[in-house]
């Protein structure tokens, strides 16, 4: 069942992150719950603009804004996102430094995008722990959706 949360100007210019919060607090109820809703949640961001204005939703300063906050209280948030839907690309895109092209495009900064991948590789090993979630396959999966591999042997390191 997806879950999808609606994401309006208002919210955005007053950083008013308690739509997000009312979805997503009912999936931390249990840990059954949790895993059912494993890639379901997905945005829908009304945020209208110029006809002229070029920029994709994640080069509005302020759209950008509102996905930082909702990060510091949910750092886990991937775990949720529908990666299917390009939720995963999208959310990236909007706490890591990018460019888009129309012919190729996001094109994420390498080094800022090195680090948000280890950030959430090390943020999510931690709660998916706690959680009693397996997180070594899903892990590995979240990464390679955005162009990484990480071996078994980081696993052991962070594990040991």
């Amino acid at each position: 069942m997806t879950i999808e949360i609606l994401v309006n100007t208002t919210s955005i210019h007053t950083l008013d992150i308690s739509v997000a919060k009312a979805a997503i607090a009912p999936l931390l109820s249990d840990r059954d719950t949790l895993l059912a809703n494993e890639q379901q949640l997905t945005f829908a961001i009304d945020y209208p603009r110029e006809d002229t204005d070029p920029r994709e939703l994640s080069e509005i300063p302020e759209i950008r804004l509102w996905f930082i906050r909702l990060d510091t209280m949910y750092p886990w948030l991937p775990f949720i996102l529908d990666w299917k839907a390009g939720e995963l690309a999208r959310y990236t895109a909007m706490l890591v430094p990018h460019q888009f092209h129309r012919t190729d495009g996001i094109q994420y900064n390498p080094e800022s995008l090195e680090i948000f991948v280890m950030h959430k590789t090390l943020t999510l090993i931690n709660w998916m722990q706690e959680q009693g979630i397996e997180r070594r396959s899903r892990l590995k999966a979240m990464t390679q959706m955005l162009g990484y591999e990480l071996d078994d042997g980081f696993f052991d390191l962070i594990e040991a």
